[in-house]
């Protein structure tokens, strides 16, 4: 295996060298192949973020069947799997989206039970989800008012709920906008799912008195969802 400080300061030819023999196994047509790639797609200010991720896939990669990779990475479908990778680890600017990024790649390559293309819509949803809605997704799987103490706590400056009311501060609102927003975007995706509080007496939905919206009693991870955070990585289940 390469040395991580070798990758963290090669040019762009000994990236691409490393990652065709490090991380692919020398199979002869992937160094070409990832040339075209760096050059065409990927600007040269991107590079070191692309230097981490190939880092990150390598230390992932380590423990796999090398057999088993070089096998893969000849059929078209991991091929593509590997260049979708690539093209969203130039874009991604903290470690954690690369470590995510990582995950879902080398989960595809290793797990002959996950489907390539069902990796590749993992990845392309995660490109529409900030950091900020990972969190918020991940704070959903654990609904209850006691659910992951320990998260929640290491995420309390964005988990912190701000509720709007009459009188409250423009950075209050500002918060409270954001927050409904992720919530709205989340479920759009198909990521959460809100459960309609309903009314003993009638059986039909309660709506709230000021938004005329559905009053939700709780909100929690879809399937899908907790898929999603299987795949990348930080789940507990």
């Amino acid at each position: 295996m390469s040395n991580k400080n070798d990758i963290e300061s090669a040019n762009k030819s000994d990236l691409i060298a490393s990652v065709g023999k490090s991380v692919m196994g020398a199979v002869p047509f992937v160094g070409p192949l990832l040339s075209e790639l760096v050059d065409s797609l990927i600007p040269n200010q991107r590079i070191d973020r692309l230097t981490k991720y190939v880092t990150e896939l390598e230390r992932r990669l380590s423990n796999t069947d090398e057999e088993s990779i070089r096998q893969k990475v000849k059929q078209e479908e991991y091929l593509s799997l590997i260049e979708d990778g690539y093209i969203h680890a130039s874009r991604a600017i903290t470690n954690d989206r690369r470590t995510y990024i990582a995950s879902i790649v080398v989960n595809g390559l290793s797990d002959d039970e996950i489907e390539i293309d069902s990796s590749k819509y993992l990845l392309g949803l995660l490109s529409e989800l900030n950091d900020t809605e990972i969190i918020w997704l991940r704070f959903y799987l654990h609904p209850t008012l006691a659910g992951d103490e320990e998260f929640r706590e290491k995420h309390a400056n964005i988990l912190n709920f701000a509720p709007a009311y009459v009188g409250s501060g423009e950075r209050e609102l500002n918060k409270s906008a954001l927050q409904e927003s992720y919530r709205d975007h989340l479920e759009r995706l198909g990521l959460i799912q809100g459960h309609i509080r309903t009314d003993h007496e009638t059986g039909l939905p309660s709506f709230d008195t000021i938004s005329g919206k559905p009053e939700v009693s709780y909100t929690d991870t879809t399937h899908l969802g907790r898929m999603l955070l299987r795949q990348i990585g930080i789940t507990d289940e």
